[in-house]
Parts: C-alpha cells; structure tokens; sequence
C-alpha cells in the first residue's frame, strides 16, 4: 500500500507546460506507438539472446515528446549512438544504448564471457560486428511498424558523442521511447528518437476514412464555397511575353538606348500569358479602343511548324532600368 500511495503521489506532481510548444500526442497517439515499440521490445530480447548466447531482456519504460535540444542533453557522453533513415520518411532517427552494453554484445559475439568492458571506441574490427547486429535489430523495427507505416530502416552513422549528431535542428520536436535493456550482467537505459513530423502524420491516420454527419458535411461544403468565393475574387498579376532569350553578362552590360535585340520569338507564334511563371494560355497582341490589349488564341500545336523569322525589339532609354 505505501509503495502504490508513493508512486500515486509522485505521478501527481505538478509538470512543466510549455505555452510554446503544446504537447501533440494523444492518448490514443501514444497507445498505438506503444503496441507497435513492445512488438520491437520482444523482438529484439529475442534477437539478442539468440545471437549473443546470453540471457537478455528489452522492455518499454516510456515514450515521451521532446525537443530534440532536450533529448541530446539528456545523454551521457561517450555512449554508442547509431542513426538511421526511414525510407520513404524524411529526417533521421537515433538509436542509442551505453558504450559498456555495445561492448559487452560484441565480446559475447566474438564467444567472450562479457564482464566488465574499457570504455573506448569501438576498433575497426568490432565496429562491423555491432553494425551487424544492428541492422537485424532494424529489421525488427520495421516489422514491428509495419502495421503503423511500412518504413525500410537503414542504417548510418556511428557515433559516441551526442553533441557530433545532427540529426534535427535543437528546437525540432521528436518522440522518445526509452527501454530497459539487459545483456547479461549488463544493464542500461536505452533510447529510440524519432522525428515528430514525420511519424506524427502517420499517427493521425487517413483523414478521409472519417465518417461525417450531415451537419459536419454541411459545414464542410460551406467552407469551401466559401474559400472558392474568396479565391475567385482575389486579383493576380497577368503578363503576355515572348519567349526569353539568353545573353551573356558582356552583352547586357553594354546595352545602350537603340540597340536591336533579336528575341527569336516566330513571327507567326502566338505570346505566352503566364501568371507566377506559369504558361496557362495563349495570345495575339492587339488593341481595345485606345488600349492595349491581347487576344486569347487556342495553343499552338507541339510540333507545329513556324516561320522562324526572328522579331526584334528597340531599346529605348525607359527600357534600360539601372
């Protein structure tokens, strides 16, 4: 009773907020990262225990959102980090456990009894058996997020300080899921980050699977009535051009009031109306009244063959801007 009362009271404490950075996971968010993080766990006790020939044992503790900044802090130094990508995700992830675990499982791979490890680098020959190692534990990963995302980890670096890993700008949010990692006499707290925007979307699920009620259906044709409305009424920048040219540096800086360019626009080639850089029609030019104006034309045929009768264009003094 006085060890429930003692964890009650401490899980009631009062918790930092953030006004800045409001906490996005959900319950519901967390429980399906937990389902799919102890799949991982009883994987990879499994994993490590079959190849290591030595009792170990992976457990979940917690999944957390933090800033990356607050995540690199919270790590001691040297440990053994390994990054990773997840394809077709973007960003990086981090998987990270104590450098004395890291060598304690390459001294069982290589038949030894474990004991107390130097805390070093690993050499260039221990290097490729943790690799190894690793990337059957990634591919544990993935089968234990296959029914969340199909991801194909890969991994990359290693590294043994935290400050050297830039996986994510300091104020990124990421996710981190925390475990109690056992290899033999061995014992640590390992840690797997992921980046917030790339799973996140992957929590929330397809939006369109949702099933509306006729007043949320309503409300949602309304609004975009009502943003197509706005949009309609909303003015854009217009222009009818020749086709560009190229020139060399040389060339404009000597242009002087006068000069003749050739565009090498056909002659019989309608003008480009664009917006944004964008060619959405076709046009001749012409006059309305005492106007300017152009006449919309159907777009030219790919292929078609024009008169390649360049055009030309004076210069004059208000042409030339400084």
């Amino acid at each position: 009773m006085a060890g429930r009362l003692s964890r009650r009271g401490k899980s009631a404490e009062p918790q930092p907020y953030d006004f800045r950075r409001p906490i996005k996971l959900s319950r519901e968010h967390i429980r399906t990262l937990q389902i799919a993080y102890e799949t991982f766990a009883r994987q990879h006790s499994t994993l490590l225990t079959s190849s290591l020939r030595v009792v170990s044992q992976v457990s979940l503790v917690s999944i957390q959102q933090q800033t990356y900044d607050e995540y690199i802090g919270s790590l001691s130094t040297p440990t053994m980090l390994a990054t990773f990508t997840l394809e077709p995700l973007p960003g990086t992830a981090i998987i990270e456990f104590s450098l004395e675990t890291a060598m304690a499982s390459v001294d069982h791979l290589l038949g030894g009894p474990g004991g107390p490890q130097p805390e070093r680098p690993l050499s260039d020959m221990e290097a490729p058996l943790l690799r190894n190692l690793l990337n059957r534990a990634l591919d544990e990963f993935r089968y234990a997020f296959d029914t969340l995302v199909a991801v194909r980890p890969k991994l990359e670096a290693l590294e043994y300080n935290p400050q050297f890993v830039q996986a994510c700008s300091a104020s990124d949010a990421v996710i981190v899921a925390s475990f109690e990692m056992k290899v033999g006499e061995h014992e640590c707290l390992a840690t797997i980050c992921l980046p917030f925007t790339s799973i996140f979307p992957k929590l929330q699920g397809d939006a369109s699977d949702v099933t509306l009620t006729p007043a949320q259906r309503h409300a949602r044709e309304e609004a975009h009535r009502n943003v197509a409305a706005a949009l309609g009424a909303a003015p854009i920048e217009v222009a009818v051009r020749f086709d560009p040219i190229r020139m060399r540096s040389e060339q404009i800086i000597g242009l002087q009031p006068g000069d003749v360019l050739p565009l090498g626009h056909a002659v019989t080639a309608p003008l480009s109306v664009t917006s944004a850089d964008i060619t959405f029609a076709h046009a001749v030019p012409g006059s309305h009244g005492p106007r300017l104006a152009c006449l919309v034309v159907p777009a030219p045929p790919k292929g078609a063959q024009q008169l390649t009768t360049p055009m030309t264009t004076s210069l004059t003094s208000k042409d030339i801007q400084p």
